[in-house]
């Protein structure tokens, strides 16, 4: 099945989905460049992608604070502050850190299979 992710208003692209349910989103270049986060919609879920290291997480991007893009904020180690109020998420884990943020964030499962880039977004 293929479906639509806007990477962002001029990038939209078709991705195929997995009988697994798992996205091929693209190579680390192709979807991070030089940026340690980035911004994704999956099938009208919001994603943000975070990369530290070799490690990429992904997050709905969307703050439970604030409604804010979390993808927008600034991301230092494992912590992105909300670009709205400063609240701090662990990109791990989605775990709210800092007020004002105290809901968790859902995470999503990331994989890296022959350079591409995989995400199953959670239910």
């Amino acid at each position: 099945m293929n479906a639509v992710i806007q990477i962002n208003s001029a990038d939209a692209r078709e991705y195929v989905r997995g009988d697994d349910g798992w996205f091929a989103i693209g190579s680390l270049d192709e979807v991070f460049g030089a940026r340690a986060c980035r911004g994704i919609d999956i099938e009208g879920v919001k994603i943000g992608l975070f990369r530290v290291g070799d490690e990429i997480h992904a997050l709905d991007d969307i703050c439970t604070h604030g409604a804010a893009l979390l993808s927008d904020g600034e991301f230092e180690g494992h912590e992105v502050e909300c670009p709205l109020h400063a609240g701090l998420v662990d990109v791990r884990t989605g775990r709210a850190l800092a007020a004002p943020v105290s809901r968790d964030t859902r995470h999503h499962e990331t994989k890296m299979e022959a350079d591409v880039l995989f995400v199953r977004v959670q239910a």
